[in-house]
């Protein structure tokens, strides 16, 4: 629960922080409205986690080797959630509105319960793009809960998702916390555009991991198919022949880049790999595997294991702010330390073992070996500085 909390700290959560303000916003002078709401986003964070640990559960009995973040190693994955934030900062820049698309028979059911849906929906989505990451206690929690029944299992992962949304929760049921809010207004529709661009910038982040995975040429296509989108949605708002032309032209060109990704996602081409190796060796890093780490041990040298993905937030965080920094290197090279990256961008069975056998199920995760030390690492918190590296190597 601890954990689950804590992940509202980290990195992670903010691509999905404008829709928790926006939320806040709507409801902050009607208590009843701002409950209700707390709930369900609450009820959207908690069945999200259930299904995505159900899911990994079922995968890792039929003898898969995953681990939590999974859903995002899976580059079609990837690709859907940067198609769902382009539609989300369309909507929110006012390009289209859903009610427009919804058959009229339905319009009461909609404005009845829209707000409903978009309160649990925007549960969902923090967990998708939260999830991923680990944070303090997680990292624990979810290695322990992994080795457990099935039924315990997802009794742990209840908590993470009722921790996650523990401080929205309690916000809505303390609405004099929001007093300072004006009452609303215009203010509110100029606060729904300005949060179209923190899902702009999730859209760059997501095309970067594409490319991380499958290389340019896929990141390419993706981002040649967002902008179609974009005009597909922009030609339905057009009126008569215009309209027809439009959308006829667009939907066929989308579907022509749909089909281009669809073979740079297959082709996978093995320059990325090459790429990735290029990439880990920047800053003195080299792969990560278990013979490399008992090679500098034997040689008499510390190592430092850097378990990482790229679409990893927190990960890429403690890389700008710490392991890039030249006190790193420093630090580093005085104590020969030998620096090992697995990165777990694509699934790596042999990085999830070596996680779990560290009790650990997600990224970030950092170890340090001693040797001398029996094998046994010592584990640094998700949120990485420098200090604690130092102390680490000082304290075997």
């Amino acid at each position: 629960l601890l954990g689950g909390s804590l992940l509202n700290l980290m990195p992670c959560v903010f691509p999905v922080l404008g829709i928790k303000v926006l939320g806040f916003a709507q409801h902050a002078h009607s208590a009843r409205e701002l409950r209700l709401s707390g709930v369900l986003y609450s009820a959207g964070c908690i069945v999200s986690f259930l299904l995505l640990a159900g899911g990994l559960l079922a995968l890792r009995a039929g003898g898969s080797q995953l681990g939590w973040g999974f859903q995002l190693q899976n580059p079609y994955v990837v690709v859907v959630l940067a198609v769902l934030f382009t539609v989300l900062a369309l909507n929110f820049l006012g390009m289209f509105e859903v009610g427009q698309w919804v058959p009229q028979a339905w319009q009461g059911l909609g404005n009845n319960h829209g707000v409903k849906v978009q309160a649990f929906s925007s549960g969902v989505l923090s967990v998708l793009v939260a999830s991923p990451c680990s944070a303090p206690f997680v990292g624990a929690a979810l290695g322990f809960a992994l080795n457990l029944p099935a039924w315990q299992a997802l009794a742990v992962f209840a908590c993470l998702g009722l921790g996650l949304a523990l401080p929205v929760l309690l916000i809505s049921f303390a609405p004099a916390m929001l007093r300072w809010l004006p009452k609303p207004g215009q203010w509110m529709l100029a606060l729904r555009e300005w949060m179209a661009f923190p899902m702009l910038i999730t859209v760059i982040w997501l095309a970067w991991v594409l490319g991380q995975q499958r290389g340019v040429g896929s990141m390419a296509a993706l981002l040649g198919m967002l902008v179609l989108l974009s005009g597909l949605l922009w030609a339905c708002q057009l009126q008569g022949w215009a309209r027809r032309l439009g959308v006829v032209f667009f939907a066929l060109a989308l579907l022509g880049m749909g089909a281009l990704q669809g073979k740079e996602l297959a082709a996978a081409p093995a320059t990325t790999q090459a790429a990735t190796q290029a990439a880990i060796a920047e800053g003195g890093w080299q792969p990560w595997s278990p013979n490399r780490v008992q090679a500098a041990l034997q040689a008499g040298q510390p190592v430092l294991v850097n378990y990482t993905a790229a679409w990893c937030i927190t990960c890429q965080f403690n890389q700008k702010n710490v392991f890039d920094q030249e006190a790193f290197a420093q630090l580093a090279h005085q104590n020969r330390v030998a620096l090992l990256k697995a990165d777990w961008t694509r699934s790596d069975p042999a990085i999830t073992e070596s996680l779990r056998s560290l009790g650990r199920a997600a990224v970030p995760t950092y170890a340090i070996y001693h040797p001398g030390a029996g094998g046994k690492p010592q584990i640094l918190t998700e949120l990485l500085t420098l200090e604690q590296i130092r102390q680490a190597l000082q304290k075997p």
